[in-house]
């Protein structure tokens, strides 16, 4: 059963949107862990800042039924399919590592390719799975987060609102 990491983000009441997520992925993969809650700019796009945070779970459900579920997720929350792509959005939810799998195809690539540039990816990965081997990097994710330039990419720790299967 592979380990799974979805990268969550919000910038339209994202309070509100992420812990819709945070419940429905908790209900939908018992076991699952989050990363603390951070707050950072849009990147590629002028908007307000998103909140983000990384989830891990096991899922015995193949990648493209996991793909379907984290989709019904972002419907829960209101995120048109049809959404321009670098825009506000209601949640946005990516998945960055599903077990050892490396795909590289025009619908997806694994591990995502983003991981490795985006703070507010590597960041809560780092927080979860310090000791995790990035599958084509080929070191751990707390040794990338280590090298990461985190001033030109701040981000600010913010209390998660209603996380897990009991809020």
């Amino acid at each position: 059963m592979p380990d799974v990491y979805v990268a969550a983000g919000s910038n339209v009441e994202a309070e509100k949107h992420l812990a819709l997520a945070a419940r429905e992925l908790a209900w939908s993969f018992p076991g699952t862990r989050f990363s603390p809650w951070y707050r950072n700019r849009a990147v590629g796009f002028e908007g307000a800042d998103f909140i983000n945070f990384v989830a891990g779970f096991a899922t015995e459900l193949p990648l493209e039924a996991l793909i379907a579920r984290l989709q019904a997720i972002e419907g829960q929350c209101g995120r048109a399919r049809e959404a321009p792509r670098w825009a506000p959005r209601t949640m946005d939810l990516d998945i960055l590592l599903y077990g050892e799998r490396v795909e590289d195809t025009p619908a997806l690539r694994l591990p995502r390719p983003d991981l490795l540039r985006r703070a507010y990816m590597l960041g809560p990965l780092a927080d979860l799975a310090p000791g995790l081997r990035h599958p084509t990097a080929g070191v751990t994710i707390g040794e990338l987060w280590a090298r990461f330039d985190r001033a030109a990419h701040p981000l600010i720790e913010v209390p998660p609102g209603g996380v897990g299967p009991d809020a």
